[in-house]
Formats: structure tokens, sequence, C-alpha cells
């Protein structure tokens, strides 16, 4: 199409084949579009366009995306705002006709499974390395694994007791992602069964999709959000509350915003689909797993005084504190 057009704070590009969208970083832009900066939205990763009237005067032109097409709605599964959402455009009421206009020339763009779900994303998220400091911990995605190191400050006693953890891609069948803003944030249950993202059968943990909202568990207190990785070795096992939780962070408000945590699933999810592990055959021997890192020698010393910290006051017996202390040492 060659064409622009300009909303409040958002700008459409028109390409033969996709759209960019641009993101003002104004101060009244949310900071997840400032992160985001631009996106590039191939129109076979569409479904449809919507127009409908706005607040004060405006008219709001939506572009949907597939289900599956699109790692980052896919982790954020229907928990952002509306001044959140990537895919929206808003204009001033005048230009309805031509919001209407572009409406239909999508319409005409879109692939022959529109009405399907996508078998693999077709939208590029941020690449790694990344990284967001949470209330409890710090998470770091380099690209091949994830790792969370623990805040003494907000970690709980379950999480020291087990240590830093690092998860590597092919160990994972997908994230969940709990935004602190959402209404089931507050303590609330949400809803059951909610969007399951991404394959082309609506999606689920063992294929490397976002499973979000399930319900099952909720962190104590008002605006928290949360981040958990789905693991294969625990995928038929109750999941934990996230703060006691080794392979979650917790979040609020002031801790792994919106604009830090989901970018952050989103790449982690199209690592995780990317990646396609391959069953191994029935008697042949599994893969080597990679040898983690070796740790600063100030890291460890460090664990071991927490570690005596709650030795101390109880929380780890002898044989416990023992045990884990040859671990780290063993580190080294």
């Amino acid at each position: 199409m060659g064409d622009v057009l300009a909303g409040f704070q958002t700008v459409w590009e028109f390409d033969t084949d996709s759209m960019l969208i641009r993101f003002e970083r104004g101060i009244r832009t949310p900071k997840l579009l400032q992160a985001l900066g631009e996106r590039r939205i191939p129109f076979e990763a569409l479904s449809g366009v919507e127009l409908a009237v706005g607040k004060r005067g405006t008219v709001v032109l939506r572009a949907v995306p597939r289900p599956g097409a699109d790692p980052l709605m896919d982790a954020a599964d229907g928990q952002l705002k509306e001044a959140y959402d990537p895919y929206r455009l808003v204009l001033p009421a005048e230009r309805e006709t031509l919001a209407d206009y572009y409406a239909e020339r999508i319409r005409e763009s879109l692939g022959p499974e529109a009405d399907t779900a996508a078998e693999a994303h077709l939208v590029t998220v941020p690449p790694a390395p990344l990284s967001f400091k949470a209330y409890d911990g710090k998470a770091s995605f380099d690209g091949k694994a994830i790792s969370f190191r623990w805040f003494w400050t907000g970690a709980s006693s379950e999480k020291w007791k087990v240590g830093d953890q690092r998860f590597r891609i092919d160990e994972l069948t997908g994230v969940e992602w709990r935004s602190p803003e959402s209404r089931g944030s507050a303590g609330t249950v949400p809803k059951e069964g909610s969007a399951k993202a991404g394959g082309a059968k609506g999606g689920s943990a063992k294929d490397g999709t976002a499973r979000n909202g399930t319900g099952k568990v909720t962190p104590k207190g008002g605006g928290h959000g949360y981040l958990r990785l789905l693991r294969r070795s625990t995928e038929d096992q109750p999941a934990d509350r996230p703060d006691r939780d080794p392979a979650a962070v917790v979040f609020g408000m002031g801790y792994g915003l919106v604009h830090q945590s989901l970018p952050f699933a989103a790449a982690v999810l199209e690592a995780i689909r990317a990646s396609s592990p391959v069953p191994c055959a029935e008697g042949a021997p599994a893969p080597n797993r990679a040898a983690a890192p070796r740790r600063d020698p100030a890291d460890i010393a460090e664990r071991i005084r927490h570690l005596g910290e709650l030795h101390t006051a109880g929380l780890l017996t002898d044989d416990e504190f023992s045990a884990k202390k040859a671990e780290l040492l063993a580190e080294l």
C-alpha cells in the first residue's frame, strides 16, 4: 500500500504484505508501547480488523491477531488494558471514513488462513538478552536459558533453600504470566478456562505455548503479578504458590512492571516454540545436559552466609544446611 495512517501515540505504515506499527515515546504513551518501539505485523498474522466508536470524539481501529501468531499477545492472554494494546489505533472521529477505508484494505490483504490459529509465531519479539527485577529476584534470559537470582529482602525461605535457579529452554514447555494490573491480581480467582495461546488447536503447555489465568494459585495480597516457567519435569504436578515456586518470580506495581516482564515472557515463549525439541526414541540415551557455568566465589560466600542465617533461625536443619553448603562449595 505504501500509505501512512497516524493516530494518537501510534502510526501505522502499510506495505504490500505487512504493516509497521510505530509507537511514540511521548510522556502519555504507555511504557509497554514505548518499550516495544515498533513492530512489523505481517498480514498473514491477522484474522481481521475492527472499527468502533471510541471515547471523547474518537474512533478506534484495531487489527485482530490470529491466535498463536504473536507470542506477546499469547503471553498476555487478554490481560492487557486497552491503552496497552499494541494492535489499537485511536483516531479523531472526523477521520472515521478514512479509518473505514484502511480497514477494508486490510481485510482485502488477509491471508487464506485468517480464520484459523497459527501453527507458528509470525510476529517477532524483543531479542535476548533481557532482564527485569521482580520483588523476590532478578530474572535474566540470554537466549538459551533463564536465570532467577533471589533477593534476600524479598525471596521466601522456600526459594532460599533451593538457591538461585537456571532453566534451559529445552527443559520448558511454556510460560504463565500474570499482570499485576489485571482484575485477577488482587487475590481474586481469574475466570476458568482462559485462553491458552499458541497451537493450531488452541494451544497447550505441552507444545511450547503460554498458559495463563488457570485459577489454581494467586499470590497473597493485592497488585501482585508473576512469571512462572512451566517445566516438563512437573507437568503432572499441582503448581505451588508463585512466592514459593523456584520456577516463578513475583512482582508488583513497582517491581517487574508490565513493560518489563511481558516482553521477557514473550521472548521466552518464542524461544520455547522455536526450539521444538525432538523426543528421544525409546531406549535411546537422553541428550547430555549442559553444565551450569561456574559461579563467582563472592556470590557463593554470600549464599553460604544467608544459608547460615536460615539455619540459625531454624528454617534449615543441620543436614539441610550441610548438604546445601556442600553443593555451593562444589560449584567453585
